[in-house]
């Protein structure tokens, strides 16, 4: 169920809910979904087994992730925030992020609404910077982050950042979609700042593991 101006599946979604099935867990891992919105990831690892936490900074997405989950019959905590804050000092096996990451004409100021899902200042990166730094201290031993993003942002910056953090990153998946409606909106900006080429059709996503080692 998607709730009015809650941030609802789409590819981003799959692609990481794709990466995420093939992803080994110990029984009763402990899994962080940040970025829940509506619960879709938080659930798919609910359903394995895990012990969920979700976080959003959208109360509408909260109460989405809540209802979803209990409609489904899992157990999943889900907490209101930005990003980490309601799990300071708490360790996963698991970290899931599928953050904003659309490069935004409107730069450095804070997005309000549901633009909070996808808007990320004029890089693309006020959120990815964020996990890189902080990501790396909520991961056990063995533990992986499995972050979804955009070609458009950078995924090279993603993965030097965690492997300077000490772990072990890579891009695992790649897929090339359509424009949706947000990147449409200002495909001449993009052209315009060198992020889309002039002949480019289509918006590549890719999936970033990143796993501390033992």
């Amino acid at each position: 169920m998607v709730l009015p101006g809650v941030y609802a599946p789409q590819e981003d979604t799959a692609l990481l809910a794709g990466v995420l099935s093939g992803e080994s867990l110990p029984a009763g891992a402990a899994v962080l979904d940040v970025g829940t919105g509506t619960g879709a990831l938080a659930l798919a690892a609910a359903v394995r087994g895990a012990r969920v936490t979700a976080v959003d900074v959208s109360w509408r997405a909260v109460w989405a992730a809540r209802l979803n989950a209990a409609r489904a019959g899992l157990r999943v905590r889900v907490l209101h925030g930005n990003l980490f804050t309601p799990v300071h000092g708490a360790t996963f096996d698991l970290v899931l992020a599928n953050p904003p990451y659309v490069p935004s004409p409107a730069g450095g100021r804070r997005p309000r609404g549901a633009a909070r899902a996808w808007d990320a200042g004029h890089d693309g990166r006020m959120v990815l910077d964020r996990i890189c730094r902080e990501a790396p201290g909520l991961l056990r031993p063995g533990g992986v982050l499995l972050l979804v993003q955009s070609g458009l942002s950078d995924p090279g910056r993603t993965v030097a950042l965690l492997q300077e953090a000490g772990l072990k990153a890579s891009v695992v998946r790649r897929r090339r979609i359509a424009f949706g409606p947000v990147v449409r909106g200002r495909e001449r900006w993009l052209r315009q700042r060198g992020l889309l080429a002039l002949a480019e059709d289509e918006e590549e996503l890719v999936v970033v593991r990143a796993e501390l080692p033992v």
